[in-house]
């Protein structure tokens, strides 16, 4: 039987490379996300399914894995990949906007997992969330995405031990990835130790191995995809 999986802010970018790969690998994928008309080109391009969700209501959650189950009678895996920044000075930074990240980035995936545990349990299925270097290293002004990244982290040991051994958890925290299309520089690619800036495809073939069965041994990991750059000593 063919296995179902929710990919949320799966219309594009990161998430989309992960749905493509997932269909690749005969999954069947349904993906949620905020943005409809990015929803039609997937669901045209890949065959998906597309639900219009907003991951930081609860009730579209529940909505989303109850239709899922009753479409598909099960939920194999979950990846929580929705995301949004609000980058501002702390002055600037209004309690309202870090409110909307905290639900969007990190409330969420508590939610999917909390909403989801029970067929994620009966399928004997796996999570990946989706962090952030910037979980562990920041610039400027980035307050409100930073701690939901490294919130992200630590959901995800947590969500480990609790769900375990029924339900794998792993997270993946990119570097830079080019999800723009845009013209990059030489310079862009050389700083990086791997040679080049990362593809939503470097994160996609991760994601779908975290949750296969070959994986049957790996949970409550984060896995650094930036081309080494967090280990890079940088001097000015």
């Amino acid at each position: 039987m063919m296995k179902t999986a929710i990919v949320t802010g799966g219309a594009s970018g990161i998430g989309a490379g992960i749905v493509r790969q997932l269909i690749d690998e005969d999954w069947d994928v349904v993906v949620a996300d905020l943005d409809e008309d990015k929803g039609v080109a997937i669901v045209e391009e890949t065959g998906c399914d597309f639900v219009t969700c907003d991951v930081a209501r609860e009730d579209d959650i529940i909505a989303l894995i109850e239709g899922v189950r009753q479409r598909s009678g099960r939920v194999d895996a979950i990846v929580s990949n929705a995301g949004i920044s609000e980058f501002a000075g702390l002055a600037e930074l209004t309690l309202a906007d870090w409110n909307r990240v905290i639900a969007t980035n990190l409330t969420a995936a508590f939610l999917l997992a909390k909403h989801g545990e029970e067929p994620l349990r009966q399928a004997k299925g796996a999570m990946v969330l989706i962090a952030s270097t910037r979980a562990h290293m920041s610039e400027k002004d980035t307050h409100a995405y930073s701690a939901t990244k490294g919130g992200l982290v630590a959901l995800t040991h947590s969500l480990a031990i609790s769900l375990g051994p029924d339900v794998r958890v792993n997270c993946i925290s990119p570097g830079w990835i080019d999800v723009s299309g845009g013209t990059l520089s030489a310079e862009d690619h050389v700083q990086h130790p791997a040679g080049r800036v990362g593809t939503p495809e470097d994160i996609a073939h991760l994601a779908a191995y975290l949750l296969c069965e070959k994986a049957g041994f790996v949970t409550g990991a984060e896995f650094t995809v930036d081309g080494g750059m967090t280990r890079k000593m940088i001097y000015s």
